[in-house]
């Protein structure tokens, strides 16, 4: 089974390459020519502002599975640049969708909460009806349209994404926490912070049945179990990194919580970031371990590399 990967080099294109390999032979490739495999003499394309050479591509390699880990996730940018944001977020989604179809293929694709206009307190289900509030929730929206065109479509919605490689909140708020007297997040925001590594085993293991099981193409809310705010993710995130032997300036319970009012951006976002998962859990057998089990192995992860 052939699998292309776009995106690669980011935090779910990083962790796919690992789940995946185990199916089949893997097409990594990254918005950067030079990294990726060379193909009748040239390198593959992987820039999703090059429409034409993504539909090449997929042309050339005929895969079995197309997987799209790549966007434009710059939600303040977004707000400057929405065609930009538009190109890669529906458009080349729409191409992927067009060749998929045409070759038979899968096509798997990544969205977020932030289709949603984030009001009431209820975790969203898959049918409630998308309303973004940003750029970037809009083409977001716009793309998952595109790829649902596609007859054998993977579609999962997630939130709060991190993961070890590269940066995240959790660093953030480390690195925040070791160098001012005082720290202020965000407490009227809620959601599940979700790995990269989990949306990455959750794919492989959706992939493989539906292969054999057409019928559970669809779309489907990915998260960790449970919620939180950006202010309690904070606090966890430090008490635990304290544990494992951190120091900070600002103790973890003298963090202080603000309302999204009070740190204006210039994209809007959604309050409720809540994802009901039930309809994943239950077509694909799968139990999703609670957030902070995530952060923490995250943590412990870059903690061997902190200088204590």
């Amino acid at each position: 089974m052939k699998i292309i990967i776009f995106g690669c080099g980011g935090q779910v294109g990083w962790e796919l390459q690992r789940s995946l390999a185990p199916l089949g032979q893997v097409f990594a490739l990254d918005f950067d020519a030079s990294k990726n495999p060379v193909w009748d003499g040239q390198s593959l394309c992987g820039d999703f502002s090059d429409l034409s050479g993504l539909a090449e591509t997929i042309q050339k390699i005929q895969p079995h599975v197309i997987v799209n880990a790549a966007a434009h996730t710059a939600v303040d940018k977004a707000e400057s640049e929405p065609e930009f944001a538009r190109t890669l977020n529906a458009l080349a989604p729409a191409v992927l969708a067009k060749e998929a179809q045409s070759c038979g293929a899968w096509l798997v694709h990544y969205s977020t909460d932030y289709v949603f206009n984030g009001s009431g307190t209820q975790s969203w289900i898959e049918t409630d009806t998308p309303a973004p509030l940003s750029v970037y929730g809009q083409t977001k929206w716009e793309g998952e349209q595109s790829v649902a065109t596609c007859a054998k479509h993977l579609i999962f919605r997630t939130s709060w994404v991190y993961a070890a490689r590269g940066g995240n909140f959790a660093k953030t708020m480390l690195r925040l926490a070791s160098e001012r007297d005082a720290l202020s997040v965000i407490d009227d925001q809620i959601g599940a912070p979700t790995s990269a590594e989990l949306l990455a085993d959750v794919t492989a293991h959706a992939i493989r049945m539906a292969m054999h099981n057409p019928a559970l193409a669809g779309l489907y809310h990915c998260t960790a179990d449970g919620e939180t705010s950006w202010h309690g993710y904070a606090q966890f995130a430090l008490q635990q990194a304290q544990a494992l032997g951190w120091t900070f300036k600002v103790n973890p319970d003298k963090v202080a919580p603000i309302p999204t009012s009070a740190y204006p951006t210039p994209a809007q976002r959604p309050l409720n970031s809540r994802l009901n998962c039930n309809k994943l859990k239950s077509t694909f057998g799968l139990n999703l371990p609670p957030w902070q089990q995530g952060v923490l192995r995250m943590l412990t992860e870059i903690s061997g590399n902190h200088s204590k």
